[in-house]
């Protein structure tokens, strides 16, 4: 287990360098974003995804999302990306916004019971867009002990998950300090299934439609 200060340059790059490694070797990485920080593993390795999992002590009906580090992405990821999809990712990505798809059939990872979708997200911070970059989509869920509080910095990931992960990339506090909003475009409308930093009404007012559709409030 290290933990390597990205606010210094040289130790970025170590950390960084070291974060790759110990993906590709199907281990685990705590990493900053900018809502809360991130346990992250290889999307494609089903053993590690599971070790995240069983790290978090979380099971396979609460399946792991996935980071992205450019829009591009998830044209390889999504069965077909529907317009709604298209318009949120242009207004609000990268940043605190999880948009909730179906995943293209092809694809050969496990990332718990997805019932075939997938929760996407680009984040706002250098660090992560830097490794994602690298390593490609990662499975990352929010770096605490299901039930706790997420960590909002290193020092709390570290508390929690201890040795169960191998790099730990400090970067400070998480600056929304919040877990992103979760928008579902699975069904026949978009329904906001979380509100975190972005707000309803700014996704509303994207897609064109009453606050009120999208979480089924009668107005």
């Amino acid at each position: 287990m290290e933990t390597f200060d990205c606010g210094d340059a040289e130790k970025r790059a170590t950390g960084i360098a070291s974060a790759i490694s110990a993906l590709k070797g199907g281990r685990l990485v705590v990493l900053p974003t900018d809502t809360v920080y991130g346990l992250g593993a290889d999307a494609f390795n089903s053993e590690a995804v599971a070790a995240l999992l069983a790290a978090k002590g979380r099971g396979r009906n609460m399946p792991v999302p996935v980071l992205v580090g450019s829009w591009r992405t998830i044209d390889g990821l999504v069965y077909a990306v529907p317009p709604a999809a298209r318009d949120l990712i242009e207004a609000f990505w990268p940043g605190a916004l999880s948009l909730v798809v179906r995943q293209a059939p092809s694809l050969s990872w496990d990332l718990g019971d997805t019932n075939g979708s997938v929760m996407l997200r680009m984040p706002l911070h250098p660090v992560a867009i830097e490794l994602l970059r690298e390593v490609g989509p990662m499975a990352v869920s929010s770096a605490n002990i299901s039930g706790q509080p997420p960590a909002v910095n290193a020092d709390e990931a570290r508390a929690q998950l201890g040795d169960k992960v191998e790099v730990y990339l400090d970067a400070g506090p998480a600056t929304k300090q919040a877990a992103s909003t979760i928008v579902d475009l699975t069904g026949a409308t978009p329904r906001v299934l979380r509100e975190g930093p972005i707000a309803v009404a700014q996704i509303a007012e994207v897609l064109g439609v009453e606050p009120e559709s999208l979480t089924g409030e009668v107005p």
